[in-house]
């Protein structure tokens, strides 16, 4: 399943080519998302490329092809099934940060980046694009998701690769796995261990050693409540 941003960068390249034959500008492309870098269109035709949607010809300036269209694009005709009576509503306000994404039951996070990326959430906001999240996996408050960069995190089942869901908040619980930011330009996910008056930050590999920090020099940004992962 592709994400918000991916599927209308897809639609708009595919609509481009079949309208003017060549394929959109970086420009074009982050004027039709609203984004406000051309870092953002960057990350996005890389996920589409790797996951098979689009080619780009290296030796071509402005040369993208559509491989192959999402199934989303099509119209799609549901088979027939019981369904009970429901009574409907907005129930978004339960949660702050996320919009309802469609009826099965799912929301649409923020998608951030990579947590080893080296920048604050709020850097990152801009650029973001979005990611549908069954809203079983999430509570009241505000989310957003971060992809994982390395291995560090890999004996508590944290992978690399994998897309954790964050509750945003200022505040942790001893040991629970939070996204701290340290020194004011460096991101982490690491579990929160409160030492006297020191805070370490513990990873969950032998490998990686315990960074132990003034309090000043950490704030939390978030605690993890879920992860999704592909295979």
């Amino acid at each position: 399943m592709l994400t918000t941003k991916q599927h209308e960068l897809l639609v708009f390249i595919d609509k481009h080519l079949r309208q003017t034959g060549c394929s959109p500008s970086f420009e074009e492309m982050k004027e039709a998302l609203d984004l406000r870098s051309k870092s953002g269109i960057h990350r996005l035709i890389t996920a589409l490329e790797e996951r098979g949607f689009l080619k780009r010809h290296k030796h071509r300036a402005r040369a993208l092809e559509v491989v192959r269209l999402s199934e989303d694009m099509a119209p799609q005709v549901a088979p027939a099934r019981f369904s009970p009576n429901v009574i409907k509503g907005d129930f978004s306000h339960r949660l702050p940060g996320a919009r309802a994404a469609n009826v099965a039951g799912a929301v649409s996070l923020p998608l951030y980046g990579k947590i080893a990326a080296g920048l604050p959430i709020e850097a990152m906001r801009d650029e973001a694009e979005e990611i549908e999240v069954p809203v079983a996996l999430i509570g009241a408050g505000e989310h957003f998701a971060l992809l994982v960069e390395g291995d560090s995190m890999i004996e508590a089942g944290i992978l690399d690769g994998d897309t954790v869901i964050i509750r945003k908040g200022e505040t942790a619980e001893n040991g629970q796995i939070i996204v701290a930011l340290v020194d004011e330009n460096e991101v982490t996910l690491k579990r929160l261990r409160r030492r006297g008056n020191s805070i370490a930050l513990e990873p969950a590999n032998a490998r990686y050693e315990t960074k132990i920090l003034p309090p000043e020099r950490v704030k939390v940004q978030g605690r993890l409540v879920a992860l999704l992962r592909q295979y």
